[in-house]
Order: structure tokens, then C-alpha cells, then sequence
């Protein structure tokens, strides 16, 4: 036997014990009571409160080993400070404060022959999390999994491998400290890409897979898995300044939009501008852009506003660019920038900045994407700024999950029939 096929082996025998280990340990998470699951989740953040130092420093050996693998937008995502290890923590607390989803009726009827049904919560049961570069997904993924009552395998990209392990820790810390089972969370433990694949393949043991990265990795996995997928896909998101829109207003969305952090999913890609009064508020919009250090690339009208406007290619207008980079250009009228939208955007976040509410609510209800937002910034796609604590994703599928994926989007349901003795005649 050849040395790469024993190691194959190995890595099949070893994620097979992981999806073994995370199923028992959902039978018990299933029934667990909610003040449980929030006591692992508190100490789990007292954890990562405790080792900030230790998660900083692993962190800062992730980025040197990065080097220059990496382009800028993913170094920028793979970073963490003294803000964003509290917020991770912060984060495992709103966590515990939302209200436990599992054994919830949603919904509760009597049938004419007394049968009495009611629509129950449950978990979905273990879930497979695969994710590029962002450590912080660890505890967001780990900390609502716990939440909704499901057994979560993390499999973290090899170049955050160190600071995932130390993330991962502190949510062992906090399992242990709650007496729940360790194996609730557990995190792949190589970098072997061959263990993907290994997890695409566990039925029976796997429930569901969550993948969170790039465009490749989200296309590779929706081909080859044999586990049932909540996608989400490149955030082509489009902000669009209609005739009715206010300058000022436009600006300040526009420029968060793009610019507040050009490397998240929520960030704009496109710019489009009504005709009507694209010879007003184009030229201004493209100058707060470009003097932000952004790149411009747009149609012979956007050319037109500002020299430093670089001509547009099609290409540009399906492409995630998670940089400072935009395209822009100018449709007639609200129903040319839905149509724009939907051809070329990815159904994920998109915003239309108007005063005119007729306009608004063509926009809201056309586009067909998970998120939809009128006057305001697309960088609000975020399950923490929805008020769902923290979220795994933003999903674009239409089945299951669509938007952002918190704890309650991690649950399924059963229905539970409670009678009296009965009989179908």
C-alpha cells in the first residue's frame, strides 16, 4: 500500500470518528435545557476574554505564514485585534441572550376529532461548517450551533489554522465548564484539503453542510457533496441611486457601501445612477470614490464625470471584487437597474436610495435577492446588525435558509400529534 494511500486512510478514519463523536453528541444536545447551552456559551467568552494574548499571538503567526499568499481584502478578513476578539466575544453572549429556538411551537391547531398537532422546533442535528481565512467564524459558528442545539464540525482554512485551534479551545473551555459533551464542538484538526472531501461524503453522519468562502470553494462544494448544502455565494451586490434619490443622503450610503470595509460580503461592487440625474450627483458620487482611494471603472457617462474613471469591460459587472474597486454606470430608470441587478448581481444584498416611495417599494419588491434595502447601506447584511446576534452566513439558496443564517435558521421541526385513543376509520 502506497504511503499517500495509507494516509488517506488515516484522514477517512479520523474524520469518520469526528461525524461519529459529533452524533452522539447531538442526541444529547437535542434535549438539552436552554440555561445550559448559555452557561457554555458566557464561559466560552470569559475563554476568549482570558487568552486574548494567546489568540493575538497565534493570530499574528497566522498572518507572517501568510506572507504574500495571500492578496490584501483575505489578509485584511484573516486579521484579528484587541475590537474584534471582543466582539467575538461579545458575540457568544448575545448568543445566550437570545431565546432558545428549540422546542418552541410555531404553530398549534385541534383537528374535529380532537387530535390536538403542534408545529415544534428541533435542531437540524450535526452540521459540517467549511470556511476560508476568517478565524472568527469559528466562534460564531461553534457558538450557534451550540445555541440551536446542534453537534458543529469546523473545518477552518489552513491559513488560520493556528487562531482557530486557540478559538476552538476557548469553546471547549466553555463546554467543559457547563458540563456538555466536548465532542459538540470539535475542529477539523489537519489542513489536508482531502478532508473536505471526506466531509462531503458523510451522510448518515453529517446533516448539513455551511460553506463560507470564496466563489471556487462554494462552486466545489455544491458540485460534490453528497450532504445537503446552505449556500452562500460572492456578495455582487449593487447600490442604486435613483431620480428621486437626496445627494447627500446618497453619498454617505454609497461611500459605506463600498468603502466601510471594501472585504466583507456585504460590500458594494456596482454603482448605478439614474439618467435623469446622472449630470448632477454622478460626478459628485465618483469624486467621494475615487478621493477614498477607490477605483472607478465605468461606462462612457461615468467616463465622462471624472477623468480618473477607467473604462468599464463586461466582465466587470459580475465580478466580486472585495477591494476598493467599483463599477458604475447609469440605467433609465428604476426597472432598467432591476433588471440590471438580477442579470448580473448574486442575489445576495442589494439597496436602492430614493425619497420616492413608489420607486422604493419596485425596487424592494423586484429585485430577487435574499436582502433588499431602501436608503440604506448594503454593509448591514450582517446577522449581528439584524438583531440575530451573530450569524454563520449570508444565504443565497431559496430552500431552508435565505439571508443571514442564525441560530433559528439552524433548526428544522417536527410535528408532535397528542390524542386520546383515536383511530382513522
Amino acid at each position: 500500500m502506497s504511503a499517500l494511500l495509507e494516509t488517506t486512510d488515516a484522514l477517512h478514519d479520523q474524520m469518520l470518528a469526528l461525524g461519529r463523536a459529533a452524533r452522539a453528541a447531538a442526541a444529547e444536545l437535542a434535549t438539552m435545557p436552554g440555561p445550559s447551552k448559555d452557561q457554555a456559551l458566557r464561559a466560552a467568552a470569559a475563554s476568549i476574554r482570558a487568552r486574548k494574548a494567546e489568540i493575538q499571538a497565534a493570530n499574528d503567526a497566522d498572518v507572517a505564514a501568510a506572507g504574500e499568499r495571500l492578496a490584501g481584502p483575505m489578509v485584511e478578513r484573516l486579521t484579528l485585534n484587541d475590537a474584534r476578539i471582543e466582539a467575538m466575544a461579545k458575540g457568544l453572549e448575545d448568543i445566550a441572550d437570545f431565546p432558545d429556538p428549540i422546542g418552541s411551537v410555531m404553530a398549534e391547531w385541534t383537528r374535529p376529532n380532537g387530535l390536538t398537532i403542534q408545529r415544534v422546533r428541533v435542531p437540524l442535528g450535526v452540521i459540517g461548517i467549511i470556511y476560508e481565512s476568517r478565524p472568527n467564524v469559528t466562534a460564531d459558528a461553534g457558538g450557534l450551533c451550540l445555541k440551536s442545539g446542534n453537534a458543529a464540525i469546523l473545518r477552518g482554512g489552513s491559513e488560520s489554522i493556528r487562531s482557530s485551534r486557540v478559538i476552538a479551545d476557548c469553546l471547549a473551555d466553555g463546554l467543559r465548564a457547563a458540563g456538555l459533551p466536548e465532542a459538540a464542538i470539535q475542529l477539523v484538526p489537519t489542513t489536508d484539503r482531502a478532508a473536505v472531501g471526506h466531509m462531503l461524503t458523510m451522510r448518515g453522519l453529517v446533516d448539513v453542510i455551511v460553506p463560507r468562502g470564496g466563489k471556487s470553494l462554494i462552486e466545489r462544494i455544491s458540485e460534490e457533496s453528497r450532504v445537503p448544502v446552505i449556500k452562500h455565494l460572492d456578495g455582487n451586490n449593487t447600490v442604486y441611486v435613483d431620480a428621486g434619490a437626496d445627494l447627500e443622503k446618497a453619498r454617505k450610503v454609497v461611500m459605506n457601501a463600498k468603502m466601510r470595509r471594501t472585504s466583507v460580503c456585504g460590500a458594494a461592487e456596482t454603482l448605478l445612477v439614474d439618467r435623469k440625474v446622472a449630470d448632477r450627483m454622478l460626478p459628485v458620487l465618483v469624486k467621494d470614490l475615487l478621493d477614498a482611494g477607490c477605483a472607478v471603472r465605468g461606462d462612457e457617462v461615468a467616463q465622462a464625470a471624472d477623468p480618473r474613471v477607467t473604462p468599464v469591460v463586461p466582465e466587470d459587472w459580475d465580478t466580486e471584487y472585495l477591494d476598493a474597486v467599483i463599477a458604475c454606470g447609469v440605467v433609465d430608470g428604476v426597472d432598467a437597474a432591476v433588471a440590471h441587478v438580477n442579470r448580473h448581481g448574486s442575489h445576495h444584498t442589494d439597496a436602492i436610495v430614493t425619497e420616492d416611495p413608489a420607486a422604493a417599494e419596485r425596487f424592494l419588491n423586484r429585485v430577487d435577492s435574499a436582502i433588499v434595502l431602501w436608503n440604506a447601506s448594503t454593509q448591514f447584511a450582517d446577522g449581528g446588525e439584524f438583531g440575530m446576534g451573530a450569524e454563520i452566513g449570508i444565504s443565497t439558496d431559496k430552500f431552508h435558509a435565505r439571508g443571514p443564517v442564525g441560530a433559528e435558521q439552524l433548526t428544522s421541526y417536527k410535528y408532535v400529534v397528542r390524542g386520546d385513543g383515536q383511530t382513522r376509520p
